[in-house]
C-alpha cells in the first residue's frame, strides 16, 4: 500500500499539470470563438439621380461576408469561419475582405457548407473567395483594386477571385448592366468610389444598386393567419435596429408559415422603399439571417 500512495504522489503533479494546460486552454478558445466583429465598410444605398461616373461597378454576390486578417478567416459577426486548414494555407498574409460565394442563387446551399462546424472539403472546393477589399491599406479604390487583381494572379488558385471592377458612361450604361446582370440571375451591383480612401462603417463610397432592397429585422412574436392560413403563421411582428416595429406577412412558404421563425430570431427581408416615416414598403420574408 505504501508502494502505490508513492506512485499516486509522483503521478499527482503530472495530473495536476495537465488540468492546468487545460484550463488555460479553454478560455483561450472561447474567447477566440466571440472575438469583436471586425470593423468593415458598408453598403448604403445607390439613389436615383447620383452620378455614377465617380464610381468602378462590379457585381454584388449573393455570398458569405468573410474577413481575412493574414492569419485567421472570421464572419462579419467576428466568430471565426470554420474553414479547411488547406484553404486558409492558400490564402496571403495580405488582409482581405470579400465574400465566399457559390454561384448564383445558391446562398442557401452556401449558408449550410460555411455554418458546419466540421467543414466538408468537397463543399469548400466548389466555393469561391470574391475579394473586393484590402483592409486598411492605403491609396484611392481604383488602385486597391489593381492590387487585388495582382494578389489573385500570384495566388494561382482558382478559388481565390479579384472581384472585377469597371466604369461605367453614365446613369443609362448604369442601368443597362445592372438589368443584364439581373438576366443573368445576379442579385444587383456595387458601385465604388474610384477616389476614396480605405474606411468603415456606411458612407457614400461603397452603394449597393438592386431590383429591390433588403433589411435585417428581429421576429417579436406571431401573429395568427386567417381564412387559408388559419391555424398557422398570419405575419411576424418584426422590430428594426432602430426600434420600430412593423408586420410582415408576405413571402412564407406554406413549411415556413406551419414552423416560422421564433421570436429572437434574425430574419433578412426585402422591401421596395421606404414610407415618409422611415418605415419599408411592401416587406416581404426573404430568409433567415443566421448572423454569420
Amino acid at each position: 500500500m505504501p508502494h502505490l500512495t508513492r506512485h499516486d504522489d509522483r503521478r499527482q503533479p503530472r495530473r495536476q499539470m495537465l488540468l492546468t494546460l487545460l484550463a488555460g486552454a479553454l478560455p483561450w478558445r472561447a474567447s477566440a470563438a466571440r472575438d469583436a466583429a471586425p470593423a468593415l465598410p458598408l453598403l448604403s444605398v445607390y439613389r436615383d439621380g447620383t452620378d455614377p461616373t465617380p464610381y468602378l461597378v462590379s457585381e454584388k454576390y449573393d455570398g458569405v461576408r468573410a474577413h481575412w486578417d493574414g492569419a485567421t478567416l472570421r464572419h462579419r459577426s467576428g466568430r471565426i469561419v470554420a474553414a479547411p486548414r488547406w484553404f486558409t494555407d492558400r490564402l496571403p498574409a495580405t488582409p482581405l475582405d470579400g465574400e465566399l460565394w457559390l454561384g448564383r442563387g445558391r446562398f442557401d446551399a452556401l449558408s449550410g457548407t460555411v455554418r458546419k462546424a466540421v467543414p466538408v472539403d468537397a463543399e469548400w472546393r466548389a466555393l469561391r473567395y470574391m475579394v473586393f477589399e484590402l483592409p486598411g491599406a492605403n491609396g484611392p479604390f481604383g488602385e486597391r483594386a489593381q492590387r487585388i487583381a495582382a494578389i489573385a494572379r500570384e495566388a494561382r488558385w482558382p478559388q481565390l477571385v479579384a472581384v472585377e471592377h469597371t466604369p461605367v458612361a453614365d446613369r443609362a450604361a448604369l442601368q443597362r448592366r445592372l438589368a443584364s446582370t439581373l438576366a443573368a440571375g445576379g442579385e444587383g451591383l456595387v458601385l465604388h468610389r474610384a477616389d476614396a480612401a480605405y474606411g468603415t462603417g456606411r458612407s457614400d463610397a461603397m452603394l449597393k444598386l438592386k431590383a429591390g432592397l433588403d433589411a435585417e429585422a428581429v421576429v417579436v412574436a406571431h401573429r395568427a393567419g386567417q381564412g387559408r392560413h388559419a391555424g398557422r403563421l398570419g405575419a411576424l411582428a418584426v422590430r428594426a435596429p432602430d426600434g420600430r416595429q412593423f408586420l410582415i406577412g408576405t413571402g412564407f412558404s406554406d413549411a415556413q408559415r406551419d414552423d416560422p421563425p421564433p421570436p429572437g430570431s434574425t430574419i433578412t427581408y426585402r422591401y421596395r422603399d421606404l414610407t415618409p416615416t422611415g418605415l419599408p414598403r411592401f416587406a416581404s420574408f426573404l430568409r433567415v439571417h443566421h448572423g454569420l
